[in-house]
């Protein structure tokens, strides 16, 4: 029984064992619907997405008409991000859908990976993470890359041997704070 299923059963005054969902979300592989859609809102995401079809939308059109970045908003769709609310009123319209059935995405999701591909970019990072980050102390100094100041695109080029898949990350450079008594 998964942490989704224990807490279906349990009403709202019932206390949940926080010490078994850390070991359910650690050792016990989850389903891609309960790790990357907010089960509470599935029949929520189920209007969005069928209204996505009806309108004759891809997510990069969508997301050209509201204003966002592609990935971020498929992102958002799949309920990996919060939306401002002013971002579901315009959803809403674009989709001709009422605001109550965009509203739940302003609410903050627990995000994740079981996916096929999410893995592959979990492997990329296990590989090629303690690289980058030696070449940005190397380059950038003490400091790290923000995921906050930050901006993420995707695309796939042709390439005679198969197309490629591009990934861009533009994260501000945070320098750690030199305050206090430290030595750098």
């Amino acid at each position: 029984m998964t942490f989704f299923d224990e807490f279906r059963k349990k009403s709202n005054h019932e206390k949940l064992d926080l010490t078994n969902l850390v070991i359910n979300m650690s050792m016990t592989p989850l389903t891609n619907e309960d790790y990357l859609k907010r089960v509470q809102f599935e029949d929520e995401l189920k209007v969005i997405n069928a209204a996505i079809k009806a309108k004759g939308y891809t997510f990069e059109n969508l997301a050209k008409d509201l204003g966002t970045n592609k990935v971020w908003l498929t992102s958002a769709l799949l309920g990996q991000q919060w939306v401002p609310e002013e971002y579901c009123e315009k959803l809403a319209t674009l989709l001709d859908i009422k605001k109550e059935e965009t509203i739940f995405l302003s609410n903050h999701p627990y995000k994740g990976n079981t996916d096929p591909i999410l893995y592959r970019l979990h492997e990329v990072l296990d590989t090629y993470g303690p690289a980058l980050k030696e070449l940005i102390h190397e380059k950038g100094g003490n400091g790290i890359m923000s995921a906050i100041d930050f901006t993420i695109d995707m695309d796939i080029i042709p390439d005679e041997n198969g197309d490629r898949v591009v990934i861009t990350w533009n994260g501000k450079l945070l320098k750690y704070s030199n305050q206090g008594n430290y030595p750098w």
